[in-house]
């Protein structure tokens, strides 16, 4: 007899335990609510354009150096000598401008790094998408007597 209540006292624990987890598997198994991030708000950010002979980058970061939104004009889909035109700067900066529209972004300074044919386009096109520019700034390197030239050709 005293066997008989000790299985029945397990059995009764054993299926008290079984509904816990049943229980614990529901509620694991219902949608939770997804809470939804709001979207930083930033009204100033640092646009940097690279215009190269080959291709042209441009990105779009707050004042920190984050960046919010970023494209090149062979992501555009422009390949080989189209990718560095002021047609393919105008349609890569009219990319990003879409991108970062979400963040609220109106003012940029504008930082422009290289000799590609996309520079000035490129400025023009921010300007156009509704940007303040607040500073337009030429970061090219230029060597100070850097390599050393090849020997002159004997004829």
């Amino acid at each position: 007899m005293a066997e008989e209540k000790v299985t029945t006292e397990k059995v009764k624990k054993e299926a008290e335990v079984k509904s816990e987890i049943l229980d614990a598997e529901k509620v694991a198994e219902e949608p939770k609510k997804k809470v939804k991030k709001a979207k930083r708000q930033i009204l100033k950010g640092k646009a940097n354009i690279k215009c190269t002979y080959n291709n042209t980058l441009v990105n779009i970061s707050d004042m920190n150096g984050n960046i919010l939104g970023w494209a090149s004009s062979g992501l555009m889909g422009f390949k080989g000598a189209k990718k560095a035109t002021p047609y393919a700067a105008t349609q890569v900066v009219g990319n990003v401008s879409e991108k970062v529209k979400k963040y609220g972004l109106q003012e940029l300074e504008v930082y422009v790094k290289g000799v590609g044919s996309g520079r000035e386009a490129a400025i023009r096109a921010l300007a156009n998408n509704g940007f303040e520019l607040l500073l337009i700034k030429d970061e090219t390197a230029i060597p100070h007597n850097g390599c050393r030239s090849k020997k002159p050709r004997r004829v």
